[in-house]
């Protein structure tokens, strides 16, 4: 990209969170205190380090556990929020997409979207047609075409050659646009390696259940779970769809009336070959005024060992959401719902029985009229300063949490007076871990010299990927799949224990690889063989090792029931933990 600055490279990787780091966090105090581990949360954190602030962050459980796992994968202005009248937001987010592309190129990548056009008798209503090229010119204009791309009509033709399964029989045209599309959890993941390598300590599993109090009733930092006190002159309430009730806590200050709406999304996983795609398609819902989208799953994951791994998903909802905010389901009205909006506009005939994982993510938006749809509600986000000064940052969407963090940090600079934290977002121009060179990683040794595996790494890990695949340099087995079917490797789960902050099976498979997401039934059937190798790494007995795998089971338990499925028998036993590699 022109006018971009070459990016400044990082050092070594170290351990993500050394054994001083918990320690520190009473020890020492702090500028800004970061309650929150989601994008937005590490966003901040990454914004406050890099304008030389004194940086924590704590998580209650793991980073992007809550909506920033389960989103739709999608880094985009958003189209549809033009027919709501709010061009400034889409404006805001096409500038936010490409700074992702030019920040995060490894995890972020342009992705086609087809808009197909379908009528009675050969003929689609030329009013709709009118009103998709206007949309289309619009969002061009409105940094869409910076993605290097205008957007233009294709014929019936050129739609199939990429979604195959269109119905050609009411298929008239379509338009071709272009945003770009990432691992959520991933990219959360990459936002706070960068922060910590920059100085931010972050820590994981640490509930906050209080703020510190300093004379006058100002918030003067956090207390944690286990009684440890995180004192810091600034506290930036970043827990998503929790933000209320970290707001509630005792010694937060009066709470805002106006609160968040959570809205629930839903996706589906199905096999490519059941709905074949290498763009994604947005196709309208009969009888509704909305649409649901076709994608293929990351293009680094579909370049797995042997052709397989291949997966398409289908989303999303937008419905009210009163439930248990940690675990939000698909339902099987939700599943069959999703279905019924494909079929209607393509020949796959998908059934329940295609459905190979299901995923449910909280849109933390900000209340608006009661009434209104959640579809109808701003995605624009909120920065609010508390008389006790706590500053809270809610609603938003993926693609803008830089943005987000930059608002926040500037009302920290309000409360802080001045430099460092008064400086300008430091961010914009900032590459993130793995980015720097992440094109010049050489396709050197055995698995870097497959095409596929070198695509799969480094789109994963950027350039870190040549650490990975050193792992099976040392244990040739951390070459093999992690779960059979998946382009997983075990060594990305050795990588992620040791590197990337999981403490967890359920961090490993649901988070730092995406195992759970694409086939639920393969990764339970892999998952005590994940747990043997995990326990090599973190030290589990047979005990914690078999705690591992009841909670990972309880909760695809909980999947199964709300789609109406029949659990299987419980686990068995497992048995002792081998070294890494040796199981199999």
């Amino acid at each position: 990209m022109t006018g971009v600055r070459a990016p400044r490279p990082f050092p070594p990787p170290a351990r993500f969170e050394p054994a001083t780091n918990r320690g520190r966090l009473g020890a020492e105090e702090w500028d800004v205190v970061v309650v929150g581990g989601g994008i937005t949360g590490c966003g901040v954190a990454l914004e406050a380090v890099a304008r030389g602030l004194r940086t924590a962050l704590v998580e209650a459980g793991d980073l992007a556990s809550g909506t920033s796992s389960r989103s739709s994968k999608l880094v985009h202005g958003g189209l549809r929020y033009l027919s709501q009248g709010d061009f400034g937001l889409v404006r805001e987010a096409l500038g936010e997409r490409q700074r992702l592309l030019v920040n995060a190129p490894h995890l972020v990548r342009p992705l086609p979207f087809l808009v197909p056009l379908f009528g009675r008798d050969g003929v689609a209503a030329r009013s709709v047609a009118r009103g998709y090229s206007s949309a289309l010119w619009l969002y061009d204009a409105s940094g869409g075409v910076r993605i290097g791309h205008r957007h233009r009509r294709v014929g019936p033709a050129d739609a199939l050659a990429h979604q195959p399964s269109l119905r050609i029989d009411t298929l008239v045209a379509s338009f071709l646009y272009w945003d770009a599309q990432a691992d959520d959890a991933r990219l959360t993941l990459a936002v706070a390696r960068t922060a910590a390598l920059r100085g931010a300590v972050v820590v994981t599993r640490a509930a906050v259940t209080g703020m510190v109090s300093r004379p006058g009733g100002r918030v003067g930092g956090v207390v944690l779970a286990d009684g440890t006190e995180v004192r810091a002159r600034a506290v930036v309430n970043a827990a998503g769809v929790w933000a209320g009730d970290v707001g509630s806590l005792p010694g937060a200050g009066p709470r805002d009336a106006a609160g968040l709406r959570p809205a629930k999304g839903v996706h589906l996983s199905v096999p490519a070959d059941r709905l074949p795609c290498d763009w994604a398609a947005v196709l309208s819902v009969p009888g509704e005024s909305r649409t649901v989208f076709v994608a293929p799953w990351d293009a680094q994951a579909a370049g797995a060992p042997g052709g397989v791994g291949r997966f398409t998903y289908v989303g999303t909802t937008d419905t009210d959401y009163e439930g248990d905010l940690a675990e939000p389901l698909c339902s099987a009205a939700d599943r069959d719902g999703l279905l019924d909006a494909v079929n209607a506009w393509t020949g796959a005939g998908l059934t329940p029985a295609d459905v190979t994982a299901t995923w449910a993510g909280l849109r933390p938006l900000v209340a608006g009229e009661a009434r209104a749809r959640s579809a109808d509600l701003s995605r624009r986000h909120r920065v609010e300063v508390a008389p006790s000064g706590l500053v809270s940052v809610t609603g938003g969407k993926l693609t803008t949490y830089r943005k987000m963090a930059s608002d926040a940090l500037d009302a920290v600079a309000g409360l802080l007076g001045g430099a460092p934290a008064g400086r300008r977002s430091a961010t914009a121009r900032l590459p993130l871990a793995g980015a720097a060179g992440w094109e010049r990683v050489e396709p050197r040794g055995p698995l870097l010299a497959d095409p596929a595996l070198h695509r799969h790494l480094v789109g994963r890990h950027g350039t870190e990927a040549t650490a990975v695949a050193a792992l099976c340099g040392e244990d040739p087995g951390l070459a093999e799949p992690l779960v059979p079917g998946l382009p997983y490797l075990r060594a990305e789960a050795v990588w992620a224990a040791r590197r990337e902050m999981a403490t967890t099976l359920d961090d490993v498979l649901s988070r730092r690889t995406r195992a759970l997401l694409l086939d639920r039934e393969a990764t339970v059937s892999a998952a005590p063989e994940v747990a043997q190798l995990l326990a090599a790494e973190l030290g589990w007995d047979d005990d914690r090792s078999g705690r591992e795998l009841d909670a990972l089971l309880a909760a695809v338990q909980r999947e199964r029931r709300a789609l109406g499925e029949v659990p299987p028998p419980a686990r068995q036993p497992p048995g002792r933990p081998g070294r890494t590699g040796a199981a199999r």
